[in-house]
């Protein structure tokens, strides 16, 4: 059996990244074939240059993104068959035999560390050449490192205490240890997603409140119109790290905030800004953060309930390379394996994405002019480089968002 299910484990990972690398290479292929002509809807709108600006950048950022995919798959195959797994276990084995929480705590730390340095560069390729060759990136180095070092430090502080949690649980609960596994980290996300604005986001960027009276109190007007209460407006400052402009609202229950990125204000006027805020509305309007919570947590279940199953076969441990069993490594490697058999749910995924997309759009199109969200939109795809030719089924496959063009001939079928 166990043999049977490394053979399966390998030919899905060899199946996702071939697919992986056609979509990539279809959309590429797509964008080029395309980059000598602006698309008749954007003729009037989007110059020549800006259309080849996005169309070249959105080809390196698949380009580098098809590398790290290749990485990965090796990175996944080295940790599990390769028994790098198998070794770290058995060196921390030795440095701690007696305290097994602590040792499977160690063991998956350094595991996901190793995970992460192996595709850091990625990310410093895509901020320091990518991002800085089209004139997006404003970070110095300085501030990549400081950032990482505090994503890293954030993410000991909070995911340390619930891996001892759940292990412990699964240590010490009976076989219903995913249930409970299960109740513990749901309300740990409730928890993160009500104090992740006011403690955890200003750890890496500067909020202040929104100073132009006049758009404010548009927005409130808006807002209290469509029946949302906020905390606040507040003004990010993401020029200091990316010339890209966004808007979204952060927070769950009492502590929800709308948050612009400076760059957003720069770029747009007081109309255009107000029908991005609708879209945003549109979101919470039709419930699709709580259903998105409820899916989470479902899905979540669903996963534990599984692993609860399979850390007890053998032909688990043995068909990934580990020879020795144990809650952690059972944890661990359900982690990493998780998404080579969730791939098959990506386009699934990513067409109820875009249905809301769309929902939230048709909401934006009765509460503003459709008008003032298509020039947002135009002004967005042209300042952010999105291309405006995306591979249909590579689109499909990926894309939360709809194709700038479908987007757009929706909106004008509201006006």
């Amino acid at each position: 059996m166990s043999a049977l299910f490394t053979q399966i484990f390998v030919a899905l990972i060899a199946i996702s990244l071939f697919i992986r690398i056609w979509l990539g290479m279809r959309h590429i292929r797509h964008i080029e074939s395309h980059r000598h002509q602006v698309p008749q809807a954007f003729s009037q709108t989007i110059g020549l240059e800006a259309h080849q600006r996005a169309a070249d950048y959105t080809t390196a950022k698949v380009k580098l993104r098809l590398s790290e995919t290749i990485m990965e798959s090796f990175i996944l195959l080295a940790l599990t068959l390769g028994g790098i797994l198998q070794l770290l276990d058995n060196v921390w084995q030795q440095w701690l035999p007696s305290h097994e929480i602590v040792r499977g705590a160690l063991v998956v730390c350094s595991a996901m560390l190793l995970s992460s340095l192996a595709t850091l560069p990625f990310d410093y390729i895509q901020t320091f050449n990518v991002d800085a060759r089209f004139g997006f990136n404003k970070m110095s180095r300085g501030m990549f490192f400081n950032d990482l070092i505090k994503h890293t430090l954030v993410g000991l502080l909070l995911g340390g205490p619930i891996l001892l949690v759940a292990l412990w649980l699964m240590q010490s609960t009976g076989s219903g240890w995913w249930f409970y596994l299960w109740v513990v980290w749901s309300v740990f996300n409730l928890f993160m997603l009500a104090v992740y604005p006011t403690w955890i986001a200003p750890l890496f960027n500067k909020f202040s409140p929104l100073e132009d009276h006049g758009l404010k109190n548009r927005i409130e007007a808006l807002m209290q119109k469509c029946g949302f209460a906020s905390q606040g407006l507040f003004v990010m400052d993401g020029s200091t790290r990316s010339g890209h402009g966004n808007a979204y609202f952060t927070g769950f229950g009492k502590n929800k905030r709308v948050v612009f990125f400076d760059t957003l204000l720069d770029k747009l006027n007081a109309d255009e800004i107000e029908a991005v805020l609708a879209h945003e509305l549109g979101h919470f309007k039709h419930k699709h953060v709580i259903k998105r919570i409820v899916m989470m947590f479902g899905l979540s279940l669903l996963g534990l309930a599984l692993l609860g199953y399979l850390m007890q076969q053998d032909w688990f441990y043995q068909g990934l390379g580990v020879t020795q069993a144990s809650n952690h490594m059972a944890l661990l490697l359900f982690v990493l394996i998780a998404p080579v058999f969730m791939f098959v749910l990506r386009p699934l995924m990513a067409a109820y994405s875009r249905t809301n997309e769309f929902e939230a759009d048709h909401y934006a199109a009765h509460q503003s002019r459709p008008q003032y969200l298509i020039d947002a939109l135009v002004k967005l795809y042209r300042d952010n480089a999105s291309t405006l030719t995306p591979d249909p089924l590579h689109s499909a496959f990926y894309d939360s968002h709809p194709p700038a063009s479908l987007r757009i001939a929706k909106l004008q079928t509201y006006a």
